[in-house]
């Protein structure tokens, strides 16, 4: 690579006076072999990463020589932490990206009022945590710095009376300001794929709003026909679809019946369902309404089933009782989470007021006694809704401003380079307090994507890595693995290696169209068997199968033939999964190159990121005789060679034949993300 002579002159460099003030920064790179993307070197403090304590993720250690920026704002909240979307719904603050509209306040006339807002940058950061505890159950996870509003004004998660640490800082005698969560704990996100949610979701939505009609007919040779006619008439086309999909999967053939001792999950289910059908929500009103006493009694002993406090007004005039949703906000939002209704327009709380009676006194602030992995937003008001109050975004600047980096698009454009990973990585695994766990490489950016090339940092972090004694796994679709391979086969002698190659698709056209710049699938391959010949174990994650375009009996067994003539150990399938952002990016995909199944998939994807579960359970049932069918069923002893093998991703193999959490790419250069 023509890399030397690329350096940015003094007076270009003056455009980047954010990276220029770093004390760690080294250079910006531009190069004619990476159109459009810049390259920014700077020297690491640090090169291990634990994953948080909550992640489902089977290790609890990775290295990223490269990655976006990360030179954070202080301000900022655990990844979980649930963030109020305009639409009225709540999602985990890691699930939340630029542009998504969410719910802020901003003061209007004489009162405070909730208003919808843009999020206009996200950025990750690792600090020392504290959790607040509220009277009524609500938990927080932030950093000292971070800012909530209470009844005195904005105050800091800590701080001091006096000294250099001076600053208003929340005491126990505070009380925060919004709704809370009412300390909701298991169905806090409903399982829509769930059977008794979808029982109970199709219950009340027709005991609630279908019509089952009969007549009779003569038919041409004079005998007597029946006909029976189900009918469900709404004008929100988001219920009837996920009614449609339910009924799908039941067959239709479907018996609703009152059944007793059903789970948390019926309830939820029901109680969604009937809301759609016969609810509403209006000036701080939720009330289900009908006639029938039967459905009455269901509509109340589900939500004393789920803590939802309520009330039976009526009959009126013509018959018609209330269910009615009392304690205000903190038991609507309560209602609307814990039952998971498909009516958006239902559900938001735009232009309220900002007045609860909510028990939001600070009972406690704990320091956690750690640094963990924390995720902060900027918005167009300033602020945003986490965990049912209103919580301060970073009042000093926007990060990506600072550093002259877009925050959308750092992982596109802008990488930044450890240029020194492998010595402070050696350094971290010399203290005694390195405790040798596994670490996972590729859980976040390709460590092989083509700038590796130029930086060589792999070959330090692999030595690194096994003169600690630690083992480690590679997780990679780049084919400059091959350059490393007799250093990993070396290092294998010593410490536990794990290696897999991500190869998703095995049609070259579709290959080129989902994941454009990548290396061709035969490449891959070649890698695989490159790594077998040094005796080294190497998978194959074909992750993820797309549903209509890759799942294909025939597709699946001349994939799994390539990959056993490559020589691959095993193989880790796993349906699409399409969190947000990286959803919006596929249907745009899909839309341009197939749009025949754009419905199909927003009906698989419409509600949920994950490929519904009897989608999941048909995809197995497809793929495992075909595993057994090639030889790629080998359980922990391979049987081409007879030796045992590694455990460094037997985790990741566990999670992903259950259509779990597991670390790989999504297509269309998107890097790789967690799911």
């Amino acid at each position: 690579m023509r890399w030397s002579g690329q350096e940015l002159a003094s007076e270009e460099a003056a455009a980047l006076p954010g990276l220029a003030r770093l004390s760690t920064f080294v250079r910006t790179v531009e190069t004619p072999e990476f159109a459009g993307i810049r390259f920014h070197e700077v020297m690491a403090k640090s090169a291990l990463n634990k994953v948080p304590g909550a992640s489902s993720m089977p290790f609890g250690w990775t290295i990223n020589p490269y990655r976006g920026c990360s030179h954070a704002c202080a301000y900022c909240l655990s990844p979980e932490t649930l963030i109020l979307m305009a639409d009225g719904r709540q999602k985990p603050l890691w699930d939340v990206r630029v542009g998504d509209e969410i719910i802020g306040t901003e003061t209007v006339g004489r009162y405070r009022r909730y208003v919808r807002t843009t999020v206009h940058a996200t950025w990750n950061t690792r600090k020392p945590a504290y959790r607040l505890t509220l009277a009524d159950g609500t938990l927080l996870v932030a950093s000292g710095d971070h800012r909530f509003l209470t009844e005195r004004g904005w105050k800091h998660v800590t701080g001091t009376m006096n000294g250099p640490g001076t600053r208003p800082h929340l005491t126990t005698n505070n009380k925060l300001v919004g709704f809370g969560s009412l300390g909701v704990g298991e169905l806090e996100q409903p399982q829509f794929f769930d059977d008794d949610y979808r029982r109970g979701y199709l219950c009340g939505m027709i005991r609630g709003d279908a019509h089952v009609g009969h007549y009779s007919y003569r038919r041409p040779s004079g005998a007597m026909g029946d006909v029976h006619r189900f009918r469900l008439a709404l004008a929100d086309v988001e219920a009837l679809n996920r009614t449609r999909t339910y009924l799908d999967w039941a067959g239709i053939a479907t018996t609703i019946a009152w059944r007793t001792n059903e789970s948390q999950h019926w309830h939820a289910g029901f109680l969604a369902g009937i809301f759609d059908a016969e609810g509403s929500c209006s000036r701080g009103i939720l009330r289900i309404s009908n006639a029938d006493r039967e459905i009455l009694d269901q509509i109340q002993d589900s939500p004393s089933e789920l803590g939802i406090d309520h009330v039976l007004e009526g009959p009126n005039v013509i018959g018609v009782c209330n269910v009615r949703v009392v304690g205000g906000l903190p038991m609507r939002q309560r209602f609307f989470r814990l039952t998971g209704p498909a009516i958006t327009r239902k559900l938001t709380i735009e232009g309220a007021a900002v007045k609860s009676n909510a028990r939001l006194e600070i009972v406690s602030i704990e320091d956690l006694g750690e640094a963990i992995d924390m995720i902060d937003i900027t918005t167009g008001t300033g602020d945003f809704i986490a965990n049912g109050v209103i919580s301060h975004n970073c009042f000093a600047r926007k990060t990506h401003e600072y550093l002259d980096l877009d925050a959308g698009k750092d992982f596109d454009s802008e990488i930044i380079v450890k240029v020194n990973v492998a010595e402070v990585l050696a350094k971290e695994l010399a203290r005694p307090s390195w405790g040798h766990q596994p670490v996972a490489l590729g859980t976040n950016t390709d460590p092989y994507q083509r700038a590796e090339g130029r930086y060589r940092l792999m070959p330090g972090i692999i030595a690194a890595l096994a003169e600690s004694g630690t083992d480690f796994s590679v997780l990679t679709k780049g084919t400059l693995l091959r350059r490393d391979l007799p250093l990993i086969a070396e290092a294998s002698s010593v410490v536990n290696v794990g290696l897999a190659m991500s190869i998703a698709i095995y049609d070259d056209e579709l290959q080129q169209s989902v994941e454009p710049g990548t290396p061709s699938t035969a490449a891959r391959l070649a890698t695989v068997t490159a790594a077998r010949e040094l005796g080294l174990e190497c998978e194959v994650f074909m992750m993820p199968v797309l549903p209509y375009l890759t799942d294909s009996r025939a597709h699946l067994d001349d994939a799994f033939a390539r990959i056993r003539a490559a020589g691959a150990s095993s193989v880790v399938y796993g349906a699409l999964h399409l969190r947000s952002g990286a959803k919006e990016w596929f249907f745009e995909w899909l839309e341009r190159s197939h749009p025949e199944l754009v419905d199909r998939y927003r009906q698989m994807y419409g509600a949920s990121s994950y490929a519904p579960r009897e989608y999941r359970e048909w995809l197995g049932k497809k793929v495992r005789p075909l595993l057994r069918a090639h030889g790629l069923d080998r359980g922990m002893t391979d049987d081409v060679t007879g030796s045992p093998r590694t455990r460094s991703l037997a985790g990741a193999r566990e999670l992903a034949a259950t259509g779990s959490l597991i670390a790989a790419e999504l297509p269309g250069g998107v890097q790789p993300t967690l799911f």
